[in-house]
């Protein structure tokens, strides 16, 4: 999924040219950036206030592509918009390109979606050049092995999204833990910047919701 945000095109093209995907949705000015990246997108989102209707209505006419055009004043983003239709197409898993650097009402909303999305069996990614960004749940996960040629950065973090995470432990970490809780309201900052120093290291937890950030400098 190519969101309306900032995106790095030179990091975007590389990291595209790298994958393959068999469906492909590109959020109001994210269709720019598709255009500007010969990338041709399965199904335009949003109220394209930012691309211009106008603009997106030739687009369509040129290409015939599907479009979910919605009014300005609603109730959704447009990134919620294109999740609700990912998990139409039945998608499983989706990548996000474009949902951080600008806005921060929006970045922080979008990492709020992926919570949502989780909930309803879609695991959402979001990617830009120095971060990828993903959630992990209890009710779906309690554990989860990194392994430390296959990380995207350097750096793993780890931040509580619900109020408290229980029962942290991490193994093969250059700092363990062992039955731990981090808290929003305490200590939010525990499991930022930690590095993986095994070849394989290990989180697990008993409670709550986990924002995972593999980060590189």
């Amino acid at each position: 999924m190519v969101s309306g945000g900032p995106l790095d095109l030179e990091f975007a093209a590389s990291f595209i040219g790298e994958r393959s995907y068999d469906f492909i949705i590109a959020v109001d000015a994210g269709v720019g950036a598709c255009m500007s990246l010969s990338l041709r997108p399965d199904l335009l989102v949003g109220d394209f206030d930012t691309f211009g209707k106008e603009q997106i209505l030739k687009y369509q006419a040129k290409t015939g592509l599907s479009m979910d055009i919605r009014k300005a004043e609603k109730d959704e983003t447009d990134t919620e918009l294109a999740l609700q239709d990912a998990l139409l197409a039945g998608c499983a898993e989706v990548d996000i390109l474009g949902a951080t650097g600008g806005r921060l009402d929006h970045e922080i909303s979008n990492i709020h979606l992926m919570a949502q999305g989780k909930k309803r069996g879609l695991q959402v990614h979001i990617f830009d050049r120095k971060n990828k960004i993903f959630l992990l749940d209890s009710e779906f996960e309690k554990r989860k092995e990194f392994f430390k040629d296959s990380l995207y950065g350097t750096y793993m973090s780890f931040l509580p999204l619900t109020e408290t995470v229980k029962g942290i432990t991490l193994t093969g970490f250059k700092y363990p833990l062992f039955e731990k809780d981090i808290s929003i309201l305490e200590n939010p900052s525990l499991c930022v910047s930690n590095e993986v120093v095994e070849e394989r290291a290990e989180i697990t937890f008993r409670q709550g919701i986990l924002i995972c950030v593999e980060s590189r400098d």
